[in-house]
């Protein structure tokens, strides 16, 4: 088509927003956002150096977990909300990264 009428280039401007829309307003990227602005409130509320600096070795499994435990419960309830939201959402993250890597693997029929 040489000339498309001026219909078609509303239509098709419309459907161009749109598909740029579905890309920008993802779940995925979503997710991204909430876990690095939960990551930025962590950092804010919690001097992350020192608790790294305090963290036994991994070599001794209980000590290691006994210190994350106390830890979380030792702090303030904003961090505690947002260390469980950074949690979900990563949770989240892997299991829409595992879809989108099975779609390529897994016929159309079976989703």
């Amino acid at each position: 088509m040489a000339n498309p009428s001026d219909i078609e280039l509303i239509v098709m401007r419309r459907v161009r927003l749109i598909r740029m829309l579905t890309l920008v307003i993802s779940t995925v990227t979503l997710v991204v956002i909430t876990v690095v602005a939960a990551l930025w409130g962590i950092g804010r509320e919690v001097w992350v150096a020192h608790v790294f600096e305090n963290m036994p070795s991994a070599t001794h499994g209980g000590a290691f977990f006994a210190f994350w435990l106390t830890a979380f419960t030792h702090t303030r309830l904003i961090v505690q909300a947002l260390t469980i939201l950074t949690g979900v959402s990563l949770i989240f993250l892997v299991r829409e990264i595992t879809r989108f890597i099975a779609s390529f693997f897994v016929r159309p029929e079976y989703l």
